[in-house]
């Protein structure tokens, strides 16, 4: 049984840092891309960063490059997002999710599992 566990949200004020984990388990993710994605009250799911288990590749959406980083550690099976900076636009609830494939994966359609999600909010 595949299982992606999201930790790690909570309140911010804005200019300040979280850092979520996604804690995989259940089956061998070695061929997948993992992204988080968000969804805003009223608006639709997108795509935040993603990042290949087994190779250097990652994606970044524009409103958080250069203020989210992601990252992996294969040891441990998890996958992190550093949140720097956080404005009041990056609240939503977070979630993260695997595509069975190495390559880049963008739409949220391509995913074929997903975490329970956790709630970040930036404060002003």
């Amino acid at each position: 049984q595949v299982q992606l566990v999201e930790s790690g949200g909570g309140l911010v004020q804005a200019g300040g840092s979280l850092r979520l984990s996604c804690a995989a388990s259940g089956r061998t993710f070695s061929r997948y891309f993992l992204g988080w994605f968000r969804q805003a009250p009223g608006k639709e799911r997108e795509i935040v960063a993603g990042i290949s288990w087994s190779n250097p590749g990652t994606y970044y959406a524009d409103p958080v490059k250069g203020r989210f980083i992601i990252s992996r550690d294969n040891a441990k099976n998890t996958m992190y997002l550093q949140m720097n900076g956080l404005k009041t636009e990056d609240t939503a609830v977070y979630y993260c999710a695997a595509a069975p494939t190495p390559g880049i994966v963008v739409g949220s359609n391509g995913y074929l599992y997903w975490g329970q999600g956790t709630q970040v909010t930036v404060s002003s």
